[in-house]
């Protein structure tokens, strides 16, 4: 199994990631989202801002951050509650600044609280310092609150929904 973490630098890698991203999850491979972690307590990833994922003003759609906060928190909850069923009954986002054109975005979902029936997860985007090397040089693009119902009964004619993140998940 592997240990929820690709590394960064290589192409390789970047082809790994992206090949994990569209078995994973199909709406953020066509943006170009690549997963870099998952585990029940951490879940990751990159964006490279491009056509494909601006709005008309050449700045990140904020559906395309909804779609990551959600995609990223119902990954972890599936991942933290067994593989069992979860279901998205709540999203909230606020957008504190833009990521241009060929902006680097950052994102990190984290558990706030596991429940037995309902989880929340927090959801951050950071645009991603050029000039710097530091992976601590970033600005909050937004900030989101992701509330799902959890450990559901999966049905049958679904039970192999699970089977490609128990493949990339550090458990």
């Amino acid at each position: 199994m592997n240990d929820g973490n690709l590394p960064e630098s290589s192409s390789s890698s970047s082809s790994s990631s992206s090949s994990m991203t569209a078995e994973l999850d199909a709406p953020l491979h066509a943006v170009g989202f690549e997963i870099k972690h998952l585990s029940p307590r951490r879940v990751t990833g990159r964006l490279k801002v491009t056509e494909k994922c601006c709005q008309p003003f050449k700045v990140l759609h904020g559906g395309v951050s909804a779609l990551i906060a959600e995609s990223l928190a119902s990954m972890g909850a599936h991942i933290a509650s067994g593989f069992k069923r979860v279901a998205g009954i709540q999203l909230s986002i606020n957008h504190l600044r833009s990521a241009q054109l060929g902006d680097e975005v950052m994102a990190e979902a984290q558990p706030l609280t596991l429940g037995k029936t309902v989880h929340v997860w927090e959801v951050k985007l950071w645009r991603m310092n050029p000039s710097s090397g530091a992976s601590d040089d970033k600005v909050l693009l937004s900030s989101s609150r992701v509330t799902l119902l959890a450990n559901m009964p999966v049905p049958q004619t679904l039970r192999e929904a699970g089977e490609s993140l128990k493949k990339y998940a550090k458990l």
